[in-house]
């Protein structure tokens, strides 16, 4: 009778290491509330200009015409200076936001978006009076974020200066079974302080995150999930409980056929 409490016993003992390896759809499944109908598309997120990005300008005639009046605006600056060179090195934004543009000088740039650093330079190359209509074409060079998981990490080259929190968990290879989805931090530097913002991936609630859209640098972690230790042993611990209830099977089945001496 105690032999079979014993096999009884390791058997539930089994049972519950194999439940506690489960992972449920619920817990990872993406965007669970996705209404059948969609959602609207928020195109009011972009990217912005910070300290330390680079930047590649170019001044353009409408008219296409005007190209010695342009050569100043386009003209490289020698290696090393602050502000950086003009379309091939691009301009460095310093730590106070600002860039050193051509003829122009100092222009303080951080916090503005693609096209409003475009509309800003142009205001002022026609305001001053130097090019009547001008284009500008402005493009991030250093558009970079990083992903870091207990697995290793990736550094995430963006081409097309936007990147979404989705795009780049698909970019960096997907979130494993047993990543936690309710706390996928990204940070960011904000006002000079490193902040960390938490995110879900499992609600649609995170289109409406001003961290959806990534910026340049910032760098996402996630956690693992409390049981991952026993899925990783899973296999070796079940293996120990078989051979375990085996010889104690065997030992039964030896107690009932071998008789006992009095």
């Amino acid at each position: 009778m105690k032999i079979n409490k014993l096999i009884v016993l390791f058997a539930l003992v089994a049972l519950a290491v194999a439940s506690s390896s489960c992972v449920t759809a619920k817990k990872v499944r993406y965007l669970q509330d996705m209404p059948k109908q969609g959602m609207p598309i928020n195109d009011n997120l972009e990217a912005t200009v910070a300290p330390y990005d680079e930047l590649r300008i170019q001044v353009l005639s409408n008219t296409g015409k005007d190209d010695e009046l342009l050569k100043p605006f386009n003209a490289m600056q020698g290696p090393g200076q602050s502000g950086g060179g003009g379309n091939n090195s691009g301009y460095l934004v310093d730590a106070n936001g600002n860039i050193e543009f051509p003829v122009l000088g100092e222009i303080h740039v951080e916090g503005l978006t693609r096209l409003q650093l475009q509309d800003t330079i142009a205001f002022r190359l026609e305001s001053d009076g130097y090019i009547k209509n001008p284009l500008v074409v402005a493009r991030f060079l250093n558009f970079k974020v990083f992903f870091l998981s207990s697995s290793g990490g990736r550094v995430i080259s963006v081409d097309n200066e936007r990147c979404t929190f989705l795009e780049a968990l698909s970019m960096a290879g997907g979130l494993d079974w047993y990543t936690r989805r309710d706390r996928i931090g990204v940070m960011r530097e904000v006002d000079g302080k490193r902040v960390i913002h938490y995110m879900d991936p499992r609600s649609t609630s995170i289109f409406d995150d001003d961290f959806f859209v990534l910026q340049q640098n910032d760098i996402i972690f996630t956690e693992e999930m409390g049981y991952k230790f026993f899925s990783n042993n899973l296999n070796t611990v079940l293996t120990l409980i078989t051979s375990i209830t085996s010889l104690v099977s065997i030992y039964a089945l030896i107690r009932t056929f071998i008789p006992q001496k009095e």
